[in-house]
């Protein structure tokens, strides 16, 4: 029986070490900042991707970097496919698109979806494209989180909660939010509705009335973005390659290269994981997304 124990406990202990080794890799697979491949000689437009929903900027952000700092890169394309996501993460994107395009010319190609926190990012490209049939926009900042005091009342659980302030746990799943607290989220997502505004008028050079007549979360078709100046003009992945080019002073039918991190599939998914269960115990917070 000891023997079995012993088996057990060294069988665990192996597995422990397996996920330790694992999540260490993948820490530093992630933090590892990025490199820019040297540069062929042959001038090249760079192409970065925001797709998916957006929980983090550290990966995309550094791609960014790598495009910026590469000297074979004349001119960058962005693609978007995403309904948008966590509000610093899409503001971080933005900065960094902001420097990058400070310093190269920068095409926004918006895909089947750029909403919220992902045109966020797009507004900091020099020109937006779009398919007719994208959709676009979804100006304004959501923020959700469950309530269940009823359940808990139904089968006898409560929560007890100790805490330094009023307002300190905010956004509690035990019970309802009070007037206080519901003045308090108002407050900020008013205020991070303002930064998103802000941006949208800064970049698109338009009256922020009319920005703020834009801005109530609605979408729009690509066509339809073009007409109230959210987009500027009508064309695939393909135009945006060939306005790059353009802008940086090449021929058309540029070579495009996009500056990726090699993929690890496994360390990816420990580290989807490992986000998820992060914004679980995060609680409540405001968003830049679609719904």
């Amino acid at each position: 029986m000891a023997t079995k124990s012993q088996g057990l406990l060294l069988g665990c202990l192996l597995v422990a070490t397996c996920v330790v080794l694992l999540l260490t890799a993948a820490s530093t697979l992630f933090r590892t900042p990025w490199m820019s491949r040297p540069g062929t000689g042959a001038d090249r437009i760079g192409l970065v991707v925001l797709e998916g929903p957006i929980a983090g900027s550290r990966a995309l952000v550094e791609e960014i970097d790598a495009n910026r700092r590469d000297d074979s890169v004349k001119g960058v394309v962005l693609r978007v496919n995403s309904p948008g996501g966590e509000v610093a993460p899409s503001q971080e994107i933005y900065e960094a698109l902001l420097r990058l395009g400070r310093e190269k010319p920068l095409v926004a190609s918006l895909g089947s979806v750029a909403a919220s926190g992902a045109f966020y990012a797009a507004v900091a490209a020099d020109t937006i494209l779009a398919d007719p049939g994208s959709l676009v926009g979804s100006i304004g900042v959501i923020m959700t989180f469950p309530t269940a005091r009823d359940l808990m009342d139904k089968v006898g659980v409560q929560l007890k909660v100790y805490k330094s302030g009023r307002l300190k746990d905010m956004g509690s799943f035990a019970r309802e939010p009070t007037e206080e607290e519901e003045e308090v989220f108002d407050s900020i997502i008013a205020d991070v509705y303002d930064q998103f505004v802000t941006a949208v008028t800064e970049r698109r050079h338009l009256d922020r009335d009319v920005i703020l007549s834009l801005a109530d979360g609605r979408v729009f078709t690509g066509r339809q973005a073009v007409d109230v100046g959210l987009v500027d003009r009508l064309g695939d992945l393909r135009a945006a390659v060939d306005l790059a080019a353009r802008a940086a002073g090449m021929e058309p039918d540029p070579p495009v290269v996009r500056i990726r991190r090699p993929r690890i599939p496994i360390l990816e998914l420990l580290d989807q994981l490992v986000r998820d269960n992060a914004r679980v115990a995060w609680g409540p917070r405001p968003e830049y997304r679609l719904r």
